[in-house]
């Protein structure tokens, strides 16, 4: 059986490979990058290292040949950049012939009024309409995505936030890898979608974790998105990610990431990393 992993030399990619290693013989995996030079260390462990551009679907054809196991892991870049990218993945992975396609979507993806939805609702359905054996894995926040918010208050800032009383399911990109690992070689995972989301927190609570791991108290600053967006240009954030910030604490408000994990530890077969201990690994890095 070969396993093939997009995007391996990327943040939540390397991690999967990386625990992927532990559980196959490297012969058996493959990863498509866009820029080989990047994986030569995988290379050298004795992982089948494949060209594979999403904006070049020519090369995606040749990456994905011969592959039983696929997972996709979804690319950044605006709404319409992506949702062309992963269709392009998945009609790629239907003309080779790919067994089975395991693919890190959004929670609660179909019905989620999150601005980063939208790739995810047509990636899932392009999926669908293969007939190719799926698991989709709703990938909830990962807790990586509050470093800078950790290091400013490392810094002595107060905790800064537009999103209100919204609730997010925050775990670590090691346990969304460790999932995505159990779902690629175990079995009874077809056609399955799994809510993947951690224990569900305010902003206020997980600020409150973060201050129990440095012992010292974390105020917390609520203001309007207004504001919000203004304190992420003073942190030097692009003019043009200010609109997706700000998007993203709105749709927290809104509610879109409060969705309850119902599957995490059962697709992982071991307890999440708790909040504390999660944000240990995350402070001064």
């Amino acid at each position: 059986m070969k396993i093939l992993v997009t995007g391996a030399t990327g943040k939540l990619g390397s991690k999967v490979v990386a625990s992927l290693l532990k559980q196959v013989p490297a012969s058996d995996l493959a990863v498509s990058v866009r820029n080989p030079e990047k994986a030569e260390e995988l290379r050298a462990q004795g992982v089948d290292v494949r060209h594979g551009d999403f904006d070049a679907p020519e090369t995606l054809d040749q990456a994905f040949q011969e592959i039983d196991r696929l997972l996709i892991i979804s690319t950044d870049g605006d709404n319409e950049t992506r949702i062309r990218q992963h269709e392009n993945a998945v009609h790629a992975a239907e003309r080779a012939g790919v067994k089975f396609i395991a693919y890190t979507s959004l929670a609660n993806a179909t019905e989620s009024q999150n601005l980063m939805a939208p790739p995810h609702v047509a990636t899932e359905a392009a999926i669908i309409k293969t007939g190719i054996p799926y698991a989709f894995l709703r990938n909830n926040w990962y807790l990586e995505n509050e470093l800078g918010s950790i290091q400013a208050v490392e810094a002595g800032a107060p905790w800064v936030t537009s999103a209100g009383e919204g609730k997010v399911g925050w775990a670590l990109q090691q346990d969304y890898a460790d999932a995505a690992v159990s779902v690629l070689t175990g079995s009874g995972h077809e056609n399955k979608t799994y809510e993947l989301s951690g224990p569900l927190l305010t902003q206020e609570q997980l600020a409150s974790a973060l201050g129990e791991v440095l012992k010292n108290q974390v105020s917390v600053q609520q203001v309007s998105d207004e504001e919000y967006a203004e304190v992420m240009k003073g942190a030097g954030v692009p003019d043009f990610a200010i609109p997706i910030v700000v998007g993203i604490q709105e749709s927290i408000r809104n509610g879109s990431l409060e969705v309850a994990n119902s599957d995490f530890e059962q697709v992982l077969g071991r307890p999440l990393t708790p909040i504390n201990d999660a944000l240990a690994q995350l402070v001064s890095k």
